[in-house]
């Protein structure tokens, strides 16, 4: 097989421009002609008349040869190039073989340049989309992770970036955040995927919602636990718009495809408030408060609640108040209500 024949074919596999390729393997083949002669100053290119490489030398033309690999004689250098004179230096054909040792590094430098091109084609194409929610189709289920192919391009989804106890399997479609998008390969991966994080739920929130999406509702905060629970603060730039109500829809119609997206998780959706107690309050959801009291530095507060609130307020492993905590930015207590207190409720009551 003659080199142009090669150098289609991989035109052909990689989808790489054929100068581009071209030059690729040139500088290849420079290379292990350099390893075998490094006092030769050479030079590669390719014919496209033969289909082959042409090696060549820059030799000084001179009266008397003292150096076979730098200079030439007057007479040899006329034979090829009749104008010659003595003291300039020119390009001829390079008489020199080399053996396997030189091919594998050539070679080495083939694959090398091609994976920088092939890398630096996924950077320029995923780079603009980082941050965005990508569709892909699940390729293949590894230890550390998930192979997902995005059109022709094989993304990663890491074990740490997935939600605890989603199963994946190999042809199911899948939804990711485009976490980051490397400029080189690391571990054969450049474009790296999250669905753990809470940012993957803003973004599906966008993409659900066109309020959301349109910043007519405003997402205040957002905090999550995978695979658990997120909790969504948000408020509404526009007075005639219920930011809770529309971000669940008639029926819970909007938030829908959100829960199923994400699985067993669940959420919570509570209306944004400068109040901090209030906003203590609605974080704490789906637990009843009766009081809150903060701190002199509004850095921490203690909660009185119903005993059999509390539960509620803790959540499974603590991760209700955890995330009431991050969603509040306040350090919550929780005070069991006394029973002079529960007297003033009743009263209170009837």
């Amino acid at each position: 097989m003659k080199l142009f024949e090669v150098i289609e074919a991989l035109v052909e596999e990689r989808g790489l421009d054929k100068e581009i390729l071209t030059a690729i393997v040139c500088e290849g083949m420079l290379a292990a002609f350099q390893k075998r002669y490094p006092e030769a100053v050479l030079h590669v290119r390719f014919d496209k008349k033969s289909g082959e490489l042409v090696a060549e030398v820059e030799k000084e033309i001179v009266a008397l040869v003292e150096d076979e690999e730098t200079q030439i004689s007057l007479r040899k250098a006329k034979a090829i190039h009749r104008d010659a004179e003595i003291g300039e230096k020119a390009l001829f054909p390079f008489e020199g073989t080399i053996g396997r040792i030189e091919i594998m590094r050539a070679k080495q430098v083939i694959a090398q340049k091609i994976k920088e091109i092939e890398a630096s084609e996924v950077y320029n194409e995923f780079k603009k989309k980082e941050g965005s929610i990508l569709q892909g189709i699940v390729h293949k289920v590894e230890q550390n992770g998930i192979l997902v192919k995005i059109q022709e391009y094989l993304a990663f989804l890491p074990r740490s970036l997935s939600v605890p106890g989603e199963k994946y399997s190999a042809g199911f479609p899948v939804r990711a955040l485009l976490k980051e998008v490397l400029e080189q390969p690391r571990s054969e991966n450049q474009l790296i995927l999250d669905r753990a994080s809470a940012s993957f739920v803003e973004k599906l929130f966008a993409l659900e919602i066109p309020e959301v999406f349109e910043k007519l509702v405003e997402i205040k905060k957002i905090v999550r636990i995978a695979g658990y629970k997120t909790k969504v603060a948000v408020t509404s730039n526009d007075s005639n718009i219920d930011p809770v109500g529309t971000c669940v829809g008639v029926g819970g119609v909007r938030i829908k495809p959100i829960l199923k997206e994400l699985g067993i998780e669940k959420i919570d959706i509570i209306a944004w408030t400068d109040n901090q107690e209030s906003l203590i309050k609605n974080a704490l959801k789906p637990a009843q408060v009766n009081r809150v009291e903060l701190s002199a530095n509004d850095r921490a507060a203690r909660v009185w609640l119903d005993d059999d609130q509390r539960s509620l307020a803790i959540g499974k492993m603590g991760q209700n108040i955890t995330l009431a905590s991050q969603l509040s930015g306040v350090q919550i207590e929780l005070v069991q209500l006394h029973v002079e207190d529960l007297d003033k409720k009743l009263s209170a009551e009837f």
